[in-house]
């Protein structure tokens, strides 16, 4: 197995993880307001890395700093929208909007690095859009104020998704990783004046925090961090829109939400899109090879 499949399967990981946050942040915020749950997850997360690498996180250097500051600006924003996101829409339909990054991507890289996508990566996003489509449009909800919140989070996400590329190929990748969560917790505090303050401090609520802060916060930074920059910003993406299909199978566990038979089918459609990606990649990889 190459370091690029290690890495790529890990990736799949990371996107489980993610899928799962969309129906606990649902959750949560029954007990608590956006920004306070944004706030206090990065916390946890920004203190468990303190915590554990904290002779490894001294002497940042100053490019560092930079490079890590403009994700976490990156990172934090498209956070922050998208939880103040899921105040307004249902936590799968947000999963499939997030998902729609896996449109945008390709072009932001050919815009930011002039680098295009393979064919078959080309192919495997037309068919993930479609999917995606499937999943969302046929509900019958409409489009509301959180859906445009989360669709423009989708978009920051896509360029957040490049610049990991660009700025993690010779940085320390976990001082790296807690400058970005510091950064998105400082957002989360900035933020709390513009909201009606919320909390009612329960069990669930707390386990949920812990969840988000420790795994879904300080492992999975670090995961795409680490492990993004062994493939390509396109490979990448098309594997996190498996995001949207794991959100709603933990909607319908935790939640109850139902996708519907176009739901499922759209879900189907995202599968067949990554593997075409991956499979007809790895093909042409070969044939360069060869020749």
């Amino acid at each position: 197995m190459t370091q690029r499949t290690q890495s790529e399967l890990l990736l799949v990981v990371l996107t489980l993880i993610w899928g799962s946050t969309f129906a606990l942040n649902k959750m949560a915020l029954h007990d608590t307001s956006p920004f306070t749950l944004l706030a206090a997850r990065f916390s946890v997360g920004a203190l468990m890395f303190a915590l554990l690498f904290f002779r490894r996180l001294r002497n940042v250097a100053p490019s560092t700093l930079h490079k890590g500051v403009w994700l976490g600006l990156m990172f934090g924003t498209a956070l922050a929208l998208q939880t103040l996101g899921l105040r307004y829409t249902t936590a799968s339909k947000s999963g499939f909007i997030t998902g729609l990054c896996v449109v945008f991507t390709p072009l932001i890289q050919l815009v930011i690095e002039h680098r295009p996508p393979r064919r078959g990566n080309v192919v495997g996003i037309v068919i993930v859009a479609v999917g995606l489509y499937l999943l969302t449009s046929p509900s019958g909800a409409g489009f509301n104020v959180g859906d445009a919140l989360t669709l423009l989070a989708s978009f920051l996400f896509g360029v957040y998704i490049v610049y990991v590329d660009l700025f993690t190929r010779n940085e320390n990748v976990l001082q790296l990783t807690f400058l970005q969560i510091l950064c998105t917790a400082f957002i989360g505090f900035v933020l709390l004046p513009f909201e009606t303050p919320q909390l009612v401090v329960t069990g669930k609520l707390i386990a949920v925090v812990l969840y988000l802060g420790a795994v879904a916060t300080g492992l999975a930074t670090y995961l795409q961090t680490r492990f993004q920059r062994d493939t390509t910003p396109t490979r990448a993406v098309v594997i996190y829109a498996l995001e949207p299909v794991f959100a709603a199978a933990f909607a319908f566990v935790l939640l109850g939400e139902l996708l519907g038979k176009w739901g499922m089918a759209g879900a189907a459609l995202i599968v067949t899109g990554v593997l075409v990606s991956e499979l007809s990649d790895a093909r042409e990889l070969r044939g360069t090879i060869r020749n």
